[in-house]
């Protein structure tokens, strides 16, 4: 296993704003937001202790998509290597990069500077995607993407690891003989964590992930699903831990004087600490936090009282 979080521990991480826009979860602040608001959360995470600051990734989106996915979508790799430059500590999580839409070299060369140039910060979160169209707009079979995933893990477990000349042989890629550097700053590799949710993507985790990233689980499924996950991980033969994640409810630190909508998670910093906690007595190594904010400066005030009132009562 290639270990990323402090044991013990529950860590905390974010997926940042402006870098996706779907209406699903975007504030109506950051239609308006910039490159400098993405820097002013990255280094709040990097003062306040977070784990991690996330980008996800999409290629294009198609028109029928577009009125709720929106066309805003930074690119994982520019928009993390940006952040490393302004960032000492936090790691830099790509939730989720498709990497079956490249080849495993590309994705290698890319994913291995980044993690040189972070100091060996980044952690490749990978999925299979869902948009169909970006598929067929690069000639890759969307049918078979789960498969082309599966593939991909492997070979870029060999193209980031130790071997300048790494070797991997596959049903559709194979390279021997070609040097790749600068290598990972991490060694054996960095850490690569499986998103999803559905029973291929709990079994992609449990066969080949270094953590799982469950995506759009209710709390209340989350104890079924890390059940069945370590139970597909032990029949596979894989006897390293694995590190669960969890996406958290909406939060809101404190009492708001505006409406943060029914399922916001409010209050005191303790209630919210205990609420959170029952996280990690389900097993969970690491929750994903979003808060609700009309501004960035509101969200990064959020992001300070978080991490100097709740995170000191997560491990009580």
């Amino acid at each position: 296993m290639v270990r990323t979080l402090p044991e013990g521990r529950l860590a905390y991480g974010i997926q940042l704003p402006v870098q996706s826009q779907s209406t699903l979860y975007a504030e109506d602040w950051e239609a308006a937001a910039g490159p400098a608001d993405l820097v002013e959360v990255a280094r709040a995470a990097d003062r306040h202790g977070f784990a991690y600051i996330a980008c996800c990734e999409h290629i294009a989106i198609p028109r029928r998509l577009a009125a709720a996915m929106g066309t805003t979508w930074y690119d994982p790799v520019a928009t993390l290597a940006h952040l490393a430059a302004v960032t000492e500590r936090v790691r830099l999580l790509s939730h989720v990069a498709v990497v079956g839409l490249k080849h495993p070299l590309a994705g290698a060369k890319q994913y291995a500077t980044l993690d040189r140039l972070s100091g060996g910060r980044l952690i490749l979160g990978v999925g299979a995607g869902h948009v169909r169209e970006e598929f067929e707009a690069l000639g890759v079979e969307f049918g078979r993407r789960g498969a082309v995933l599966d593939e991909s893990i492997d070979a870029l477990k060999a193209a980031l690891g130790p071997e300048e000349f790494a070797e991997f042989k596959g049903a559709r890629y194979a390279f021997s003989g070609l040097g790749q550097a600068p290598r990972p700053a991490q060694t054996p590799r960095p850490p690569i964590w499986v998103g999803g949710s559905s029973p291929a993507a709990v079994r992609r985790a449990a066969e080949r992930g270094d953590g799982w990233l469950p995506q759009g689980d209710r709390r209340d499924q989350l104890p079924g699903q890390i059940a069945r996950l370590r139970a597909l991980r032990e029949a596979a033969g894989v006897e390293e831990p694995i590190e669960v994640g969890a996406i958290a409810e909406p939060l809101y630190v404190g009492e708001p004087g505006w409406d943060v909508g029914r399922r916001t998670l409010t209050g005191a910093p303790e209630r919210i600490a205990e609420s959170l906690r029952e996280y990690r007595a389900m097993g969970v190594a690491q929750i994903q936090v979003r808060f609700r904010s009309r501004s960035s400066s509101e969200l990064t005030d959020q992001m300070a009282a978080f991490g100097s009132d709740v995170a000191v009562h997560l491990d009580s």
